[in-house]
């Protein structure tokens, strides 16, 4: 296995459709401005009701990325 360094985040993404689709809208984003995204870890999943429905899907994540060598 390499060795290698990460540094953590916590980024929140949200869907109106479910958690996945919040955990994937969450990490499209990220990718946007995080280079060597390398994993994520779901720490909370929580929604919106209204009316008796589920309304809105919200999943905080830790994403680890790579640290890039100097050398």
């Amino acid at each position: 296995m390499t060795e290698h360094v990460y540094r953590v985040t916590e980024i929140v993404g949200s869907s109106h459709e479910g958690v996945d689709q919040a955990i994937r809208n969450a990490i499209a984003r990220a990718s946007q401005t995080l280079r060597n995204l390398d994993w994520f870890e779901v720490t909370q999943v929580r929604g919106q009701i209204e009316n008796g429905q589920i309304e809105h899907y919200q999943v905080g994540l830790k994403v680890g990325f790579r640290i890039e060598d100097t050398s």
